[in-house]
Formats: structure tokens, sequence, C-alpha cells
């Protein structure tokens, strides 16, 4: 999956969502003084901003496969080294991290297993890998009610349901996959009580992700029917989840 889009669009889109994650994963993850970090999948610098805050920009680095997303962390942070690479091909040496992290990150890699694999090798034994992952299949996401008012419009819609970690008990799988033992599964929650269906809505037409490009290749009478649609479903409050697991490098 590309992200070729701006990184201030991003934001809009899911960064509001993943400030609010990051705090959480970093304290899942046990990120601490003094240690090196890695954020995988970074986008343009959500959870890489927390880490700053924790450790100093020079004991964080980040990698993403976007060049949008790389230009605009660059510019955000300019003292983290950021890569631009896909998780499955980190430009790191062995053991160069005490910690690795990927938020929101795996179900887009090309191949989850070979890209937890690669944050394995580049992170010391006694070090830890930590990953989180929407709740996309059990429907507790910002995203899921445009999933299902899309779903009663196109029964044969291909949402983000299956993607890789988005089912309960999936994402400790995958780590137990990539060679991960001692793995630890949890779920994180953050608030979603939009205050107008304007704030929530207008960023799924930015074309961000399988969401926005979804809505980017209806014509304008189905995007009013699912637009529509969404205003009727849209709750004041929904959970928010994501599914979390870590793991200690052997």
């Amino acid at each position: 999956m590309s992200f070729e889009v701006a990184g201030s669009d991003y934001d809009r889109f899911m960064g509001r969502y993943s400030r609010l994650l990051a705090p959480q994963l970093a304290d899942f993850a046990g990120v601490a003084s003094g240690q090196r970090v890695i954020d995988v999948g970074s986008g343009p610098g959500a959870l890489t901003e927390e880490l700053c805050a924790r450790l100093g920009p020079r004991a964080v680095v980040a990698a993403d496969p976007s060049a949008p997303f790389i230009a605009a962390l660059r510019e955000r942070l300019p003292g983290v080294e950021a890569a631009q690479a896909p998780a499955e091909a980190l430009p790191f040496g062995d053991d160069a991290f005490d910690v690795a992290l990927a938020q929101l990150a795996v179900h887009f890699m090309k191949d989850a297993v070979a890209g937890l694999g690669e944050m394995a090798r580049v992170t010391r034994p006694g070090g830890v890998i930590a990953a989180s992952v929407w709740d996309l299949a059990g429907d507790r996401t910002p995203l899921s009610v445009l999933w299902r008012a899309a779903r009663e419009f196109d029964p044969d819609v291909h949402d983000e349901s299956g993607l890789a970690g988005a089912q309960e008990g999936a994402l400790a799988e995958l780590f137990q996959q990539a060679g991960l033992t001692r793995v630890e599964s949890t779920e994180h929650e953050v608030p979603f009580r939009p205050a107008t269906f304007e704030e929530w809505w207008d960023p799924f037409e930015l074309g961000v992700g399988p969401a926005g490009q979804y809505v980017a290749s209806l014509d304008e009478d189905a995007r009013v029917t699912v637009r529509e649609r969404c205003r009727e479903l849209l709750p004041d409050a929904l959970p928010a989840v994501a599914w979390v697991a870590r793991a200690v490098v052997a």
C-alpha cells in the first residue's frame, strides 16, 4: 500500500488518532531514557514526535517508504535520522537499536512477517519490538462507519478487515511467525468523538490510504450516497481500538 500524499493530509486523516496512540505504544514497549529507538512505518512522524519528547531527537530514527512522509518528518523533526525505506529492507545494521516500534504500519507492509523479522534483526538481544494495528475486523476504528456504509452500498467492496494483523490475535501470530518469542498482546483505545460530521468525513476526501482511495474511486452520486449513509450511521462516540503486541528479542 503506497501513501504518496502530503504529510498534512495524513495528519488530518489519521494523525489525529495516531498522536493519541503514540504514548500508549511507547509505554507498552518500555521506552526509557538512554535507549536508541527506531520508528518503522513512521508516516509523517506522530509516534516519532512522542519518542523525541522522551529521548531527544538524536536517539530516534524513523523509516518509511513514502517520500512525502519522510520529507514532512525531516522538516518537522530536523534532528531525527529519517530513511526512505520499507520495513522489509531497513538500511541499518544488526543490533542497532534497543527498541523497534511500528504504529499502524504492520497491516500495510508488503510482507508483514518479513517486516517484523527486519525489526528483530536491527534490535539488540534483550531489546523490545512492539506494534499496533487497528481492530479493522472488529469494526472498532475511526474508519468503521465508512466501511459499514460502503458494504451496504456494495457488498463486494474490498474493505480493510482482511489486512495483516487486523483480526483478534493475528498480530501476535505474525510476531510468532517472524520467530519472535515471549510475545504479549493487549489492546489500546483512543477517544473517537468528532465534533461534527464534516470534521470526521472531510479527511476521507483527501485520498489517504485504502479508505480515502475508495472514496476517490466513487462517482459523485455514489459518493453522496455513501456520505449521507455515513451521516446516518455516525455515533456521537465510537470505540477506536488497536491490537497491540510486543516481544523481547532473543
